[in-house]
């Protein structure tokens, strides 16, 4: 017993790298009991990071898959292949990031296991729609950020197009995935079936770039250019101080007229152009000049005193190094520090969200490879002899 909102949910885990994982992590830490099928090899995830104590173990990949269970497989052997349906027709959800042609030619597309399992869940995570010319294409992040316009945000506010250095587009798109499945999920409670799944990363990304910046380009004909322009300002940053950076956002009047009246220009309440929120949005250049005008004057402690008696939305920059030791996040006892069963001490967050009708109890490490292989094997009902044999085959390890 896990305990977790999605306790006694099984689900069968066939990704690698980021966009998978971090699905299938996300439904682990809420009680699900994940099992990820491994190649020879295994994840890339293992070997692609620096950072580890023992190969095949880099802090990243320890990062993504805790929670977790992990059988190595190969599926282009027939024991191997049919070891893994058979796990697949006793579990409840089944997710890929497989390329859906490769899916078909093993057998293990919807309609295929469908058949063997008609409860089952199939979430198959891809770069692109089916339908579209781009479909059957592979992609990794920083293509998603080029295509979708996550690159292009940056051309239009410093003149040059840049990805997000840490892999956004997989994190959103694995969370829409694991979201996606507790919809699924939901529904299955109350038809019986289960059904398929599609979660495209292009689209997923458009989506949530075109919700941001579509802006005056919704309507048809546009009533005026794409994009939000206090959000693609150069200076939508944080912003110097005399000894570091801060950032502040006051919005609406109460806030804006209290950082006019603690920066000593109480004349700007009445100014046309910073009088109101959409003055402001208008004017969104000048009224970011003001705020690095201002800031530059005073320390950044001095700044958090002063806004935080006023009320005014504020925080101080932590650079990677500073959110290790956040104040906020050692009172909320977001780091766990553990004794992994291999890797000795580490450092893990905690499930960011909680759910008061009980969380998972037990937290498993992130597993070498293949480290559960014989005992899962053994739970899908096969025979010690059995297992033996696929071991001296190859078809599992």
């Amino acid at each position: 017993m896990t305990g977790g909102p999605l306790e006694g949910v099984k689900v069968v885990d066939l990704t690698t790298v980021v966009v998978g994982p971090i699905c299938t992590r996300t439904l682990g830490d809420q009680g699900a009991e994940i099992i990820k099928v491994e190649a020879p090899g295994g994840d890339i995830l293992r070997y692609l990071a620096a950072g580890s104590r023992s190969p095949a173990m880099s802090g990243k990949f320890i990062n993504f898959n805790r929670n977790k269970r992990s059988i190595l497989l190969d599926i282009k052997q027939p024991e191997g292949l049919a070891a893994l349906k058979r796990l697949i027709a006793a579990a409840d959800v089944f997710v890929s990031n497989v390329r859906p042609a490769a899916l078909a030619r093993a057998g293990l597309d919807h309609a295929s296991l469908s058949a063997l399992n008609p409860r089952l869940i199939h979430c198959g995570i891809v770069a692109f729609g089916t339908e579209g010319r781009y479909a059957g294409r592979p992609a990794y992040d920083p293509v998603i950020q080029s295509l979708s316009g996550v690159a292009g945000t940056f051309e239009r506010a410093i003149g040059e197009p840049r990805f997000v250095p840490m892999v956004m587009t997989d994190h959103i798109t694995g969370l829409v995935a694991a979201q996606s499945i507790g919809f699924a999920l939901f529904r299955r409670e109350k038809t019986g079936v289960g059904e398929a799944i599609e979660v495209p990363m292009f689209e997923t990304m458009a989506s949530f770039v075109t919700s941001e910046h579509m802006g005056a380009a919704t309507f048809d004909p546009p009533e005026g250019p794409s994009g939000d322009a206090r959000l693609l300002s150069p200076d939508y940053r944080p912003l110097p101080t005399s000894d570091g950076y801060i950032t502040i956002r006051p919005n609406d009047n109460r806030q804006a007229f209290a950082f006019f009246d603690v920066i000593g220009r109480p004349e700007l309440k009445t100014d046309p152009r910073f009088a109101t929120p959409i003055t402001r949005t208008q004017n969104a250049a000048a009224y970011f000049t003001l705020q690095v005008e201002a800031l530059v004057q005073k320390t950044t402690a001095e700044w958090l005193e002063i806004f935080a008696k006023a009320d005014v939305p504020a925080a101080r920059y932590n650079s990677i190094d500073d959110l290790l030791e956040d104040p906020h996040l050692g009172d909320v006892g977001f780091w766990n520090f553990d004794d992994h069963p291999t890797e000795g001490r580490i450092r893990r967050t905690r499930t960011p969200v909680t759910f008061h009708g009980g969380m998972r109890e037990e937290v498993l490490p992130a597993p070498r490879l293949g480290a559960h292989t014989s005992e899962i094997l053994a739970e899908a009902g096969y025979a010690p002899a059995e297992i033996d044999a696929m071991l001296q085959s190859g078809a599992a390890a």
